[in-house]
């Protein structure tokens, strides 16, 4: 009589299916510096076994890391890795990527796609077609490396640049790190570029990176290797006054901030009456899109003036708000009180409309009055 164990091993063999490698390696929270708010989040991928130049390879990879990463994170905007030879082969890898996110309900304009440190090791017209072929595909587009000649980040301007590792270490202790730091920071100031400060692991760090004027981080001090979407990350350090200020002159347009009121960008007119009505004092209401992103401004002279002539309820009650409203004027938060006027008055109209502050991903994050700032500025 057979055992139990061997009776179990007769008839046919049964396939073992094993789970499929996830492949996403980890998660990063990119997180303001300023507010401690995450703005993004950061997919590290899985090792990769392929070349970095193998094109098709990498595009089903990245869209495997896609799925997974638009599956666990809804909301905030997205940052995918991808080998910039890759990129430079073939428009394929980011074409196909477009498609697939558009399914998952995810735009291309929430997702920016990071070129990887490859990218320094390319000849110039290489790097320059990676960046084509993610922008052709309706992405943003970032830089893994600022290893990378100064003026491809000049003429490329990604929307995203990751400062060197081993420079964010030295910081504030070795003079040459906080320099090359701030100049790189300079550099991608007036290319309109966002320098990201991975590693940061101290207080020290953090006030230093302010104080070059880099705004956009991550490292252990703000959330652990293990951090997954939806966690809670650690609250910014109490920095001493007069550290971490960023090294601007004059007062900082955040001083300036007020909550902004804000509907949806599809709201009726009736919706921004019954807004305006209920608050006398309220001078504008934004319609946001729904990543929080201003689409435009309603100003409480002009908007009451079209509802409340002859008919005018009549006409535009129930219909979109958007109508009767305008472009929003925009200010980074982290611009200064005189920068902020300019931009109030660069156009020569509606100078006197409020302004909206946003954060580094073109989320609203509260309203200026410019005649605020005006009377501050000429008070000393």
């Amino acid at each position: 009589m057979p055992s139990p164990t061997s009776a179990r091993t007769t008839g046919p063999q049964q396939a073992v299916t094993r789970p499929e490698a996830s492949p996403v390696h980890r998660y990063r929270p990119v997180i303001d510096l300023e507010s401690g708010v995450v703005l993004a989040v950061e997919a590290e991928a899985a090792p990769a076994t392929a070349p970095h130049d193998d094109s098709a390879a990498h595009a089903e990879r990245l869209i495997r890391l896609a799925r997974r990463v638009a599956s666990d994170e809804a909301l905030l905007p997205l940052i995918l890795p991808v080998p910039a030879a890759a990129a430079a082969a073939s428009p394929d890898v980011t074409g196909q990527l477009e498609l697939v996110l558009r399914r998952t309900g995810r735009r291309p304009r929430d997702i920016t796609v990071m070129l990887g440190p490859d990218l320094a090791e390319l000849p110039r017209a290489a790097a320059v077609r990676a960046a084509a072929h993610v922008r052709d595909s309706g992405f943003r587009c970032a830089f893994a490396t600022a290893a990378v000649p100064v003026d491809v980040i000049l003429d490329q301007a990604p929307f995203l640049m990751r400062l060197p590792r081993n420079l964010v270490a030295g910081l504030p202790g070795d003079e040459r790190s906080a320099a090359v730091v701030e100049g790189m920071a300079r550099i991608s100031r007036s290319a309109g570029v966002y320098p990201v400060a991975p590693g940061i692991t101290s207080a020290d760090q953090l006030a230093a990176l302010r104080d070059a004027g880099v705004r956009l981080g991550y490292g252990p001090l703000l959330a652990d290797d293990t951090w997954t979407p939806g966690s809670k990350v650690r609250p910014l350090p109490e920095i001493a006054p007069g550290r971490g200020g960023g090294g601007q002159e004059g007062p900082a347009v955040s001083t300036f901030i007020g909550p902004p009121v804000a509907l949806e960008q599809d709201a009726t007119a009736a919706e921004v009456l019954d807004a305006f009505t209920n608050d006398p004092v309220l001078n504008s209401i934004i319609l946001l899109d729904h990543r929080e992103r201003p689409v435009a401004l309603l100003d409480r002279s002009r908007f009451l003036l079209s509802v409340s002539g002859p008919y005018g309820h009549a006409l535009h009650a129930a219909r979109p708000a958007r109508r009767l409203a305008d472009p929003p004027k925009t200010v980074p938060l982290h611009t200064t009180a005189m920068e902020a006027l300019r931009a109030a008055g660069a156009s020569g109209e509606r100078v006197h409309d409020d302004l909206v502050a946003v954060n580094a991903f073109g989320q609203a994050v509260g309203v200026v009055a410019v005649g605020d700032v005006i009377a501050a500025l000429s008070r000393g």
